[in-house]
């Protein structure tokens, strides 16, 4: 039997609300699948907080409104916060991708989560 763990996404504003979100619908109140962009793809990979059903999906219902709450303002926010914590060696590409964002260019966090869904889980994420 598949497994159906479902987000809300009139609830997903920010980054912190996905991980808050996404794990409690995979492992209840309190649940961890993630909170950070690797640790997510880890879960998703298996091992680290994926469901003991392999086959499982991801109802990511009104995503609309998700793709509107983490386009880029929040990804600007999110990569001002990712400039203040990274390696000073990241910095240059951080901040051409925090100046992209700002002039609403590049990729924004939601699809930062589509391509990860993508790439470490092909086919477990419905769209809705």
């Amino acid at each position: 039997m598949t497994a159906i763990y479902v987000l809300d996404g009139t609830q997903v504003r920010t980054l912190e609300d996905f991980w808050r979100l996404i794990g409690e619908a995979v492992n209840g109140p309190g649940g961890y699948f993630g909170k950070n962009l690797d640790a997510f793809a880890d879960c998703l990979s298996g091992g680290f907080g994926q469901p003991d059903d392999d086959d499982y999906v991801v109802e990511w219902r009104d995503h609309q409104a998700s793709r509107e709450y983490l386009g880029y303002p929040e990804t600007a926010r999110q990569l001002e916060i990712r400039l203040s914590r990274c390696h000073p060696t990241n910095r240059p590409a951080v901040s051409a991708d925090l100046a992209a964002a700002q002039t609403e260019h590049g990729p924004t966090v939601f699809d930062w989560l589509i391509m990860i869904f993508e790439d470490r889980a092909p086919g477990v994420l419905r769209l809705q």
